[in-house]
């Protein structure tokens, strides 16, 4: 069992608010923002061709794949995307760059859209959501924007810090806990990771929180020692709590683009992934590695990490993904 609980702040303060900068630039503008790396060079590219095709043909749909392939789209992705536009071209004639481009955002917006489905919702809290990954893509940081985002949406949250094999884990979710102003359950470096969950699934429950937040350790989808306390851990929240967890979301990092996508394939066999966050979308210029992911993993783009602060985790919009995109 855990050693102690500790609890941060009460719940009836809000956290540090950034809705500021969300009210100011708006949605668009931030999702703009965090794509500034990548819509530079595609964006750029796509101006070009719509600029100097008058008829789409192949000289022009080559250009066009070449970008799609340098923002990281991937190769199966991009295939799908051209053919489609080649079978539109051969049933029904594509006018002009201008009309490239709008059939382009269309596609690019209808694979986002195709995995879209709402998450699970118990019929009584909390809500269980675990986050799961490798090291390094941004866990825990994640877990403690996703605490203050639903503080903003006038939620309870409760931490859970089931990471116990990384002492700076802990340490680094006490520090987010604080600044988000929520409750939070630890153990000692090394404990049970199942035992922790044990504890705050009972807390939760108790004080009838809306959200518990699970930081799981990064684990190595080659580690099957690892993936069974995974799967260990989903039985105690299942015991205690209907249906928990429920939701999954595996968080990726952009900035590795198609290497954490094979990487994520072969994680969402095990882990029952139901979502994805994708963090660190603005250290990146191959941001359409967000396409691969949807299309390739059949699985939605929950939310995205746009960079330090507390604010900066933004629920995942295709439509304004691809408007900041594509322009």
């Amino acid at each position: 069992m855990p050693d102690f609980i500790t609890l941060f702040g009460s719940q009836d303060d809000k956290p540090e608010p950034a809705q500021e900068p969300e009210e100011k630039q708006g949605f668009f503008g931030r999702m703009r923002q965090a794509v500034t790396r990548t819509r530079e060079s595609f964006a750029t590219r796509i101006n070009d061709i719509v600029a100097s095709t008058r008829e789409v043909d192949e000289a022009a749909l080559d250009e066009l794949e070449s970008a799609l392939l340098t923002s990281d789209i991937g190769v199966q992705t991009t295939t799908e995307i051209l053919n489609a536009l080649r079978n539109r071209a051969r049933q029904q004639a594509i006018a002009g760059g201008a009309e490239l481009r709008d059939l382009l955002k269309e596609q690019i917006r209808g694979m986002l859209e195709a995995p879209s489905q709402p998450a699970a919702e118990p019929e009584q809290p909390p809500k269980v959501t675990f986050l799961v990954g490798v090291n390094g893509t941004g866990k825990t940081t994640t877990s403690g924007k996703l605490a203050a985002w639903l503080r903003g949406q006038d939620r309870t949250v409760l931490l859970c810090a089931a990471d116990t094999f990384r002492a700076a884990a802990i340490e680094q979710l006490e520090v987010w806990a604080k600044r988000s102003g929520v409750e939070m359950i630890k153990t000692r470096q090394g404990g049970d990771p199942a035992a922790v969950l044990y504890d705050a699934a009972s807390a939760a429950k108790a004080r009838g929180i809306h959200d518990l937040i699970v930081d799981t350790a990064g684990r190595l989808h080659t580690k099957s020692g690892l993936m069974d306390e995974l799967d260990k851990m989903r039985r105690t929240a299942a015991k205690l709590i209907p249906g928990a967890p429920h939701e999954v979301l595996l968080v990726m990092d952009a900035t590795t683009g198609q290497n954490g996508l094979q990487q994520a394939r072969q994680f969402t066999q095990f882990a029952g992934v139901t979502g994805i966050v994708l963090t660190k979308l603005d250290g990146t210029a191959k941001g359409g590695i967000a396409v691969a992911i949807a299309r390739e993993l059949n699985l939605p783009v929950r939310y995205v990490g746009v960079g330090e602060k507390m604010e900066d985790l933004l629920e995942f919009s295709p439509e304004a993904f691809v408007d900041a995109l594509v322009g």
